[in-house]
């Protein structure tokens, strides 16, 4: 068994020269147990300290213990306490002393800080006189479960190798009980991969918990995890198993591992020591008063908790600067150099201290469930509010380098699209709570889970349109009568996948749109239509009318109008002139281009990215990996060409008509300049935004904000590259004036003082790119 949440984040306000102060304890009140589960860490692992500890914690020892909390609290004037009542088995104390417990720890403590008192239990012994004791004293109570029967039989049994799950399920009964129901606090699995996950989650639902908790099975470099047939990240694939059925049940009960891992993706905090960054501020009291490190270090070997001190002569304060426990509170300094130069480190925080530890490098080391918490991780979870987060993720060094350069080889942009792709997923499983109450988007979220497991090459496809997450930022920001769109979403990957389905899709300006593939037009007045795909072919059914559309290959210009594609050498860029949410940009989009038209819109594509690989050699790449949509756009009353890009749909340029090739390839250059910083600056912070001071700037009028600055540079720097390239004395002279422009701006960055570490860094780079051009 395993405390709950051991996460706090008052150690970041620590004054300096003191230690962080500790809010959680775990009680042992009990050192033995009425189960033989063969997976305990306590009695199975190599820590055997058990067998030299009393059977039950004494009044006195309880009292002493209480007293040092409650010193604690007030020397650093803490709000809220949390004191987990363990073993063992807590119950094997009996109601009297749990009530004695209850009683010397509220007397000591409630008087200076707010007490919140748990209890984490195998459930077997729990009767209604236990359970009166508990709602008395306001003792919430968690139970261990591993699911059904036969998942639960396979380790927590009796030492003679009964069944203990009747029992537990008769405890979880009488929570659920009005009268006891308060007290009901959640259950906990411990994962076991020869258990069905569905069976397992299903089972645990099925006992109306207000909370469900999955911990890794203990293990560590020394002891490795189980991996099945060579099965590299089992354990992931067992829990997004789950995953994908909780997103599609609409999440009906919290699960504290995948919330925390959403949470810690968008700057938030962790509820489980588990993953995340925070710090651990948790100590363990033992049955005879000692102070011990967090008892799952006991799977590692023996002795790996303790720390030599006991509530007796010693103060909280004392065993707070124990190494073992201080170095949990200095979160990215405690973690070994691989953990701290993974891009994923944020979110993961090196995984639980236990599964690191390795014979002669000790917990200096990842977890051990490294490759199953990295798949976790890049599955479910990414910044939900792109716009303001960027403390979720960050870049390797050596990619925001080579981006800093001005230029990015397409495996840097790969990184970029990766971010892309993870917020995009990240907001439309945002939504499925809400999809839930819309029966067209609760339709299409179903469906789209399952195509996520049967066909996610399509599912990525659909998700990977810049207009997918413009639309889901839209719902975010209360476009709720928008949600139905997302059942267009799911129909799309439906088409490529070739899945045979019956949804209902939205109505929107009289088309349906499916992304990445066209609009199909329907009578006005529907705000819905029926819609049966097979085979690749879409059929709306409107009253008695039929249409029959066939995306792939059959043009009806009558009523389907398909987004165009326009091949590019090793890539395909598309001409969206159908998408709904492509109006995101400060410019009017043009309405359905006529084929002749978008045959010269396809022509002058392809001609500008094709000029690319000559004239902008180190951004090529980097139009390549990132473009995925050029929007026409209406032409400028001036007869100047115009271009835009919005950091909600990352992928995609929008042009006015240009004059030719060689202006539209400046055009895509400047612009994917932006959706690259854009990109960046949703995981780095590269200067204070509490910074409202604004820069003279030559391209502009108008003094620029600092974001608005480093945008010009950026952008400006690749297009005098463009520039340096081109033959002629005209080209000479715009490559003057571009490389001038940026060059005072980036020195007056520099010298601003608000680019933090990273982006001094960015800029510096920058700074290089302009040097050597001298």
């Amino acid at each position: 068994m395993s405390p709950p949440s051991a996460r706090t984040s008052d150690a970041a306000d620590a004054p300096a020269g003191t230690v962080a102060p500790l809010s959680q304890y775990v009680l042992k009140l009990t050192s033995r147990c009425d189960l033989s589960c063969d997976h305990c860490y306590v009695y199975e692992h190599p820590d055997q300290s058990w067998r030299r500890q009393p059977r039950l914690m004494t009044p006195g020892t309880v009292e002493a213990t209480a007293r040092r909390i409650a010193e604690h609290a007030a020397a650093h004037r803490l709000d809220a306490v949390r004191v987990v009542l363990h073993g063992g088995e807590p119950l094997l104390a009996g109601a009297a002393r749990i009530a004695a417990a209850a009683v010397t720890l509220r007397r000591a403590v409630g008087p200076v800080a707010r007490l919140d008192l748990r209890m984490q239990s195998n459930g077997v012994l729990l009767t209604p006189e236990i359970a009166d004791v508990l709602v008395t004293h306001d003792i919430g109570v968690g139970i261990s479960l591993d699911g059904d029967r036969s998942a639960n039989d396979r380790h927590r049994r009796y030492a003679n190798g009964t069944s203990s799950h009747d029992q537990v399920r008769r405890a979880l009964a009488l929570l659920r009980r009005p009268e006891y129901r308060s007290i009901y606090a959640g259950l906990l699995c411990t994962v076991d991969l020869a258990n069905d996950p569905i069976r397992v989650y299903r089972a645990l639902l099925a006992e109306d918990p207000p909370r469900i908790d999955f911990l890794l099975p203990h293990a560590n470099w020394d002891r490795p995890p189980a991996r099945p047939d060579g099965a590299v990240t089992p354990y992931a694939d067992w829990l997004l198993t789950i995953h994908r059925a909780w997103l599609a049940d609409g999440q009906p009960v919290p699960i504290r591992l995948l919330e925390s891992l959403l949470a810690t993706a968008t700057g938030g905090s962790t509820g489980t020591e588990a993953v995340g960054l925070a710090p651990v501020d948790l100590v363990v009291v033992e049955t005879d008063g000692t102070f011990e490190q967090v008892d799952s270090l006991k799977s590692a070997f023996h002795g790996a908790a303790a720390t030599g001190l006991d509530v007796f002569r010693h103060r909280v304060d004392e065993a707070a600067a124990h190494p073992g426990i201080a170095v949990r509170q200095s979160g990215l300094a405690g973690l070994c150099a691989t953990c701290r130069s993974c891009p994923l480190v944020r979110r993961c925080g090196g995984g639980l201290l236990a599964h690191r530890y390795r014979t002669g490098t000790g917990f200096d080391n990842p977890s051990a469930y490294c490759a199953d918490l990295a798949a976790l991780i890049r599955a479910t979870a990414a910044p939900a509010d792109p716009q303001t987060d960027r403390s979720a993720d960050t870049l390797p060094p050596a990619v925001l380098d080579d981006l800093g350069s001005g230029r990015g080889s397409a495996e840097s942009v790969a990184h970029l699209t990766a971010v892309h792709h993870g917020i995009t997923r990240a907001l439309t499983v945002a939504l499925s709570p809400a999809a839930t109450a819309d029966p067209v988007a609760a339709a299409g979220w179903r469906l789209l889970v399952d195509l996520d497991v049967s066909a996610p090459d399509a599912v990525d496809r659909v998700l990977g349109h810049p207009f997918v997450r413009r639309w889901a930022q839209r719902c975010r920001a209360g476009a709720t009568g928008e949600l139905s769109h997302l059942a267009a979403v799911a129909a799309a990957a439906a088409v490529r996948a070739g899945v045979d389905v019956d949804l209902v899709l939205p109505v929107r300006a009289g088309a349906v749109h499916l992304p990445t593939l066209g609009a199909i037009v329907v009578d006005a007045g529907a705000d819905t239509v029926p819609v049966v795909i097979s085979g690749g072919v879409v059929e709306l059914r409107a009253g008695r009318r039929r249409v029959r559309v066939r995306p792939a290959v059959e043009p009806n210009p009558d009523r389907w109008q398909p987004t165009r594609a326009v091949h590019t050498d090793g890539g395909t860029v598309l001409l969206e002139d159908t998408d709904p949410y492509r109006d995101c940009f400060d410019l009017a989009v043009a309405s359905r281009l006529s084929p002749a038209v978008a045959d010269r819109w396809t022509r002058q594509v392809q001609r500008a990215v094709h000029r690319l690989d000559t004239e902008a050699v180190g951004y090529a790449a980097g139009v390549r990996a990132l473009l995925r949509a050029v929007v026409p756009l209406r032409p400028d009353p001036s007869g100047r060409s115009r271009s835009a890009a919005a950091r909600s749909a990352f992928g995609a340029v929008a042009v006015t008509p240009v004059v030719d090739d060689a202006a539209l390839a400046v055009l895509l250059v400047h612009e994917v300049q932006h959706l690259k910083l854009d990109a960046v600056l949703d995981v780095c912070e590269l200067f204070d935004p509490a910074d409202a001071r604004r820069l003279r700037v030559p391209w502009r009028d108008d003094p620029r904000p600092v974001e608005g600055a480093l945008h010009g540079v950026y952008a400006h720097l690749a297009v005098a590259d463009v520039w340096r390239h081109r033959p002629g004395s005209a080209a000479a002279a715009h490559f003057r004036r571009y490389r001038e422009w940026t060059d005072g701006a980036v020195d007056a960055l520099l010298d601003l003082g608000s680019l933090t570490v990273d982006g001094e860094r960015f800029v510096r780079r920058l700074r290089a790119t302009l040097d050597d051009w001298r």
